[in-house]
């Protein structure tokens, strides 16, 4: 699924991630990082654990010529959706070209992706875009809790 559409002075498109687009992501997702620092080995096991995993979606914002954002999320089987399920677990814009409908455009992406793959729902977990997501339709559902395990 290609999004293209123009953002304030950006043109965006929106596409699945290449093999070119690994350092502009590592990139965006040392940025985001506030738990625990991206290191590029990590980075690129993680890189190459997505490409093999089903249901997994890497998608990036391309603006003007260069990656701007990406969005990796999940579509799995559930239970209590008697079926399968969309997360969204990382979501990042670099800073130039926020609030110019990247993040929207992303997740629309991702949102199309899930729902031709039969999830139910989108959810996620955010820290610092509650108001993000309140504006595109999202409501505050639940509690997260998480433990450390290293």
């Amino acid at each position: 699924m290609i999004a293209m559409s123009s953002a304030g002075d950006v043109r965006t498109t929106v596409r699945a991630a290449g093999a070119g687009d690994a350092d502009a992501v590592f990139a965006l997702a040392r940025d985001l990082a506030i738990t625990f620092p991206v290191d590029r080995p990590g980075f690129d096991r993680g890189l190459a654990a997505v490409a093999a995993t089903p249901g997994a979606h890497l998608l990036v914002a391309d603006v003007d010529g260069h990656v701007r954002g990406y969005l990796l999320g999940f579509v799995h089987p559930t239970f209590y959706a008697n079926g399968p399920v969309a997360w969204v677990e990382e979501l990042a814009v670099h800073g130039a070209v926020r609030r110019r409908g990247v993040a929207t455009r992303l997740t629309a992406a991702f949102e199309g992706r899930a729902a031709a793959g039969g999830a139910r729902l989108v959810a996620l977990a955010t820290t610092r875009a509650s108001a993000f997501y309140t504006a595109i339709g999202y409501a505050r559902h639940a509690d997260y809790f998480r433990k450390h395990l290293q």
